[in-house]
């Protein structure tokens, strides 16, 4: 493939007005014991990004065993057979490092920025702990972990502003036992239970080799790079792939009314359908919609709600996609003395006006305009290459193809007017979706009432 410093490359891009094809030029391997590897060289300045993710997250759990996915992201951290604890950041750091990790429905991931000297320390931090950390694990490591997932759980969530609305709504979406009917972060009676036993069990079926892909992107040189990975992970332990999460995601048939009073000051309107999984058709056309309604203060809901008739403090939307299924979100925080009715209808107004007339051809170039900036930015870095690494990786994970950065973005150039409004009447109707109001305690009478 053509090598391209991406750099001069995006600019080259982005000033001809998207005319030129992007490419991202990889090399791709797999070792003996199934790990995937892909390497990408950019010597625009001296620093690297290691970036492993895990094919499991939460959808990976089972029903009274959730949270597991979460809870490894930060035992992983934690420390593992040659690597004692406390030493995994101490030694980062010392190399001039910043790392971190995350956890969604569908993966878990891990990252290193670094210099590129230290390429030698990321591989072998991230090989130990992938190889040898199930020897170290114990009661005292999975409690202390345990715990500062609780304190997460209640800080990020149970005592948190509106944030007890995000452990009620996958359930609301989805049936009993679906791999998405529960929240990433799992729920403070699994935890609880979960044995060291159980937590090994979850280790072993789940973080090996063959259920990884590791990308390395930056000042590399290719063949020295490769040889690196064959040397800390070539001793890893091999094991068969994992099954493949599968899960058939009915549609909502019907509209779920839910009050939820909270410790919060203002109501909360929360909007939210169930729309096409990830790079499945439709849905890149509800990635743009969330834009046309309420990307910006230009977009047709926050300049309604905020600027024209002054009853909402904020509002936003955006499309969450995941493998399995996408959830397309509308929240609404309305102003002093305004119920979730009112503002309800001026939503319902607005969805309803999309449906019946298609926008503007310059408000549909406006939102494209946005989405094509704002996917060069994800994968520009100032100094290192995180964006690149995990776009590699993601790509991978979701279509098998880690240079899918032109074919992802023409999905998004060839969607047209009436694109969108047809999205709109196929998946925002009244009759399948989940309209929560969030209202200060004691104040029900906020709540949303369907008309």
């Amino acid at each position: 493939m053509r090598a391209i410093r991406m750099t001069f490359f995006f600019l080259l891009f982005a000033t001809a007005s998207f005319s030129q094809e992007l490419k991202v030029a990889y090399e791709q391997f797999t070792l003996p014991n199934g790990l995937n590897v892909i390497l990408h060289q950019d010597a625009t300045v001296p620093r690297i990004s290691v970036n492993v993710w895990y094919h499991v997250g939460s959808g990976s759990e089972k029903t009274g065993r959730t949270g597991f996915a979460h809870l490894f992201e930060h035992i992983l951290f934690e420390g593992s057979q040659n690597v004692p604890e406390g030493k995994f950041d101490e030694w980062l750091e010392a190399a001039g490092a910043s790392n971190n990790g995350s956890t969604t429905e569908d993966r878990t991931n891990y990252y290193e920025d670094l210099p590129s000297n230290a390429l030698d320390l990321a591989l072998f931090l991230e090989s130990d702990r992938m190889g040898f950390l199930k020897q170290s694990l114990t009661s005292k490591t999975v409690d202390g972990q345990r715990d500062v997932v609780k304190n997460e759980r209640r800080q990020s969530y149970e005592n948190r502003p509106y944030g007890k609305a995000g452990l009620e709504l996958p359930a609301l979406l989805y049936p009993k036992g679906h791999p998405y009917s529960w929240p990433v972060i799992g729920s403070m009676e699994d935890l609880t239970a979960a044995s060291l036993q159980d937590v090994v069990d979850f280790f072993t079926q789940y973080y090996s080799p063959a259920n990884a892909s590791l990308c390395i992107a930056g000042d590399i040189d290719l063949a020295e790079a490769r040889k690196s990975v064959e040397k800390w992970f070539s001793d890893v332990p091999a094991s068969l792939p994992k099954e493949v999460v599968t899960a058939h995601t009915p549609l909502l048939t019907t509209e779920k009314r839910v009050v939820m009073e909270d410790m919060v000051q203002l109501p909360r309107l929360q909007l939210v359908w169930l729309t096409p999984p990830c790079f499945q058709p439709g849905n890149a056309e509800m990635d743009l919609l969330a834009s046309l309604l309420a990307g910006g203060k230009n977009s047709r809901l926050y300049k309604k709600l905020v600027y024209d008739l002054q009853i909402a403090q904020n509002v936003s939307s955006y499309q969450g996609s995941s493998k399995l299924s996408s959830e397309f979100y509308i929240t609404v925080t309305a102003r002093p003395n305004v119920t979730l009715t009112q503002l309800e209808k001026v939503v319902e107004e607005e969805i309803q006006k999309i449906k019946l007339e298609a926008p503007s051809n310059r408000e549909v170039e406006r939102i494209k305009n946005q989405f094509e900036s704002g996917f060069i930015a994800q994968v520009e870095s100032a100094g290192g290459f995180s964006g690149k690494a995990n776009q590699l990786n993601y790509y991978y994970y979701y279509t098998g193809n880690p240079d899918y950065f032109n074919e992802d973005l023409q999905r998004y150039k060839a969607i047209g007017a009436t694109d969108l409004s047809a999205a709109a009447r196929k998946y925002l109707g009244t009759d399948a979706r989940v309209v929560m109001s969030i209202v200060p305690e004691g104040k029900k009478e906020l709540a949303a009432i369907k008309n």
